[in-house]
């Protein structure tokens, strides 16, 4: 007589499980979460319960499938209501992830850190901001922890407070444009000086007039609640990130990610350097009244000619070159040998470190 095969019935199985740990009362409490939206729930990206949670359920051992008993839960957290239960480990528990991707985690958000704080800072002595490669090397430096249960612009704001204490580093004035009736400009403009906001213009019409300003970013609810509530103006943030001597554009939020533009140069200086040029390859050449033909190679990337071929081949390898060519791949003009060395002695001093004294 053969035996019937006796399987469990009404099994739920759990696979892929991101694990969220809470321990309470000497107790350890778990539930089973769907991977990749714990964090986006704890930051708010997520707002549906179940797309979070694979069930409303609390376990002592999610792995084993050992399920919480109700006099544990009454005595930890004074109720047995799993849903509620649920969302208070979601919120102050510790997830649990593998070595490996809890790595690449941190190592995204210590990145994410840094990046913020770039955006949100500059340099007081040089009026420049801080590249990101600084800006890891001074978060290293201070023995900065990426905590994974908090957002990162929250510790990006944090680390600037204590970034403050060791090195010159400082927030990036907010530029703000409030528009408000004629007779109550003076007050706002008398409240500016009280907050020390650098007034830029004063542009409008007779009926309202704008002002445009600097504001620490401390301030910022305190000028916004002024200007909205107490006079019924409007306000608007043009920029939170630093403005150069020599912009001619504003930094808005969509453009955080450019790096910070390099100095212009003014049309004369630029018109000079190509006449010079232009000087140096007629005289280098032979004179049309010779009656022959001027024999040069030139150089399409760096727009220059070389009547010596010898000249010619020492070019291309040259560090002249190879910076036209990497401009050329980005589909910039070329640069002339003076403006390309000034151009690169720029970039280095802005990748080295040592030239900001800490």
């Amino acid at each position: 007589m053969s035996r019937s095969l006796v399987q469990p019935i009404g099994q739920k199985r759990l696979t892929n499980v991101a694990v969220v740990r809470l321990k309470k009362h000497g107790m350890r409490f778990e539930i089973a979460c769907y991977p990749n939206t714990v964090l986006s729930w704890r930051s708010g990206v997520e707002k549906d319960i179940d797309e979070v949670l694979q069930s409303h359920t609390v376990y002592t051992n999610v792995s084993k499938g050992v399920l919480a008993k109700s006099k544990d839960l009454n005595a930890a957290f004074g109720t047995d209501d799993h849903s509620s239960i649920c969302l208070e480990i979601l919120k102050k528990g510790e997830l649990q992830v593998a070595g490996k991707e809890r790595e690449s985690m941190l190592s995204s958000q210590f990145r994410d850190i840094a990046t913020i704080v770039m955006h949100k800072t500059f340099n007081p002595e040089t009026k420049r901001p801080y590249t990101i490669s600084m800006i890891e090397r001074l978060m290293r430096d201070i023995h900065f922890a990426v905590d994974p249960n908090s957002t990162s612009k929250k510790q990006a704001l944090e680390l600037i407070q204590e970034l403050q204490k060791h090195y010159p580093i400082k927030r990036c004035p907010l530029r703000v444009r409030a528009a408000a009736p004629e007779e109550e400009v003076p007050i706002l403009l008398e409240k500016l000086s009280e907050w020390k906001a650098t007034v830029i213009s004063k542009e409008g019409t007779a009926a309202q007039l704008s002002v445009v300003f600097e504001l620490e970013p401390g301030l910022y609810k305190d000028c916004h609640d002024f200007v909205m509530n107490k006079m019924h103006g409007r306000f608007e943030v043009l920029a939170h990130s630093l403005y150069v001597d020599g912009d001619t554009h504003v930094d808005y939020n969509d453009h955080e990610d450019m790096p910070a533009p390099l100095p212009q140069r003014t049309p004369e200086s630029v018109l000079e350097l190509n006449d010079k040029l232009q000087k140096q390859t007629i005289s280098s050449g032979p004179k049309p009244n010779e009656g022959q033909q001027p024999k040069q190679n030139k150089c399409n990337t760096c727009d220059a000619c070389f009547e010596d071929a010898k000249l010619y081949r020492e070019h291309h390898k040259s560090e002249w070159h190879k910076h036209n060519m990497k401009r050329k791949t980005r589909q910039l003009p070329p640069l002339s040998e003076e403006e390309c060395t000034a151009d690169m002695e720029l970039f280095e001093s802005k990748s080295d470190l040592k030239d900001y004294s800490f």
